[in-house]
């Protein structure tokens, strides 16, 4: 596995991270792995050598960052593991229960801190952009956390490259703590990312997280076609995961993928995933899963260098798409 620096930071996380919306309660989503099952996958997560382990509070409202909290106090050196949270989404439909005002980021670290069962989070990030909150109330809170040692580092997620700049500065000017990532929607299938956001944090320092790297399964080879519906039991009935890839020409790249991979001797995962760690700012793809096995295919990823006859080919069938993924 190799290691790179968390943004410009000092801290060092295994080029994949773990994504563990996957691990909870089947109550939530039907996809879901209980706990039994997802420790089985931290401990070949551990056993590769992944110490970067990212959750939310929302996910299975609350009982991914549990079973994720046991997993790594039992299994992990807490001292050498990243463990990464979120706020944002509502918890319940009650008042102050989602959002990013001061009340909800404080008490959401608060009750994650108590859910993962450590005395600190090293990267709390902002789910999504609270257009309801003021900029200054949002980051001020999460200095706030910053600076009572509740939090070490702070991140961001999907937003337009205006309102992230625009945040940057905010935290410059009033001496706040300033985001070290960006959580963002990137992959073969989407890559509207690259024209403002991933410049602009290459330019800055900002680490990118992307998120659905493997875009739900489309990239790992476990889809027939572009509307297929039955492959799995997510594709069954993630609904919102079949509003992000629409377009004709995403197929193609699909096809392009799978032929770039057989010609490697390679899964289709592996060859996206490389691509992606080929790209400047790139820190650590995450990278969700259901069965211990298909973390193979991610840790092989971290030493596939791909050249650049291979990329232009895997760019080619690409077609501009409508934003998605910023809610």
């Amino acid at each position: 596995m190799k290691y790179v620096p968390l943004g410009t930071t000092g801290a060092s996380v295994s080029s994949i991270c773990l994504g563990c919306m996957t691990f909870g309660s089947r109550k939530w989503r039907p996809w879901v792995v209980e706990e039994s099952d997802a420790r089985l996958i931290f401990k070949k997560a551990i056993e590769s050598g992944i110490n970067f382990f990212d959750t939310a509070d929302m996910y299975s409202l609350g009982v991914s960052e549990e079973i994720t909290g046991r997993a790594v106090r039992d299994m992990a050196k807490l001292d050498e593991v990243v463990v990464a949270t979120k706020v944002y989404w509502p918890m319940t439909d009650r008042p102050n229960m989602g959002g990013l005002s001061r009340k909800h980021i404080i008490q959401g670290c608060e009750a994650s801190l108590r859910r993962l069962g450590l005395e600190r989070i090293d990267l709390y990030q902002i789910h999504r952009l609270d257009g309801g909150t003021p900029v200054e109330e949002i980051l001020a809170a999460l200095d706030h956390l910053v600076t009572s040692g509740k939090v070490l580092y702070v991140g961001a997620s999907s937003m337009y490259a205006w309102q992230f700049a625009r945040m940057l500065s905010a935290a410059e000017r009033n001496g706040w703590a300033r985001f070290v990532t960006m959580q963002n929607h990137y992959n073969l299938l989407y890559r509207e990312e690259e024209r403002e956001m991933n410049p602009l944090c290459e330019a800055e320092g900002i680490g990118l997280l992307p998120w659905s790297p493997l875009a739900r399964g489309y990239l790992a080879g476990a889809r027939r076609s572009l509307d297929d519906r039955e492959s799995t039991q997510r594709a069954k009935t993630d609904e919102y995961g079949h509003t992000l890839y629409t377009e004709s020409a995403d197929w193609d790249v699909v096809e392009t993928l799978n032929a770039v991979a057989a010609a490697r001797g390679a899964a289709p995962a592996e060859v996206a995933l490389a691509w992606l760690l080929s790209k400047p700012a790139v820190t650590a793809p995450i990278v969700g899963t259901t069965k211990a096995s298909h973390l193979d295919a991610a840790v092989r990823a971290t030493e596939l260098e791909l050249s650049a006859e291979e990329i232009t080919r895997l760019e080619a069938p690409y077609r501009p798409h409508s934003i998605v993924g910023h809610s």
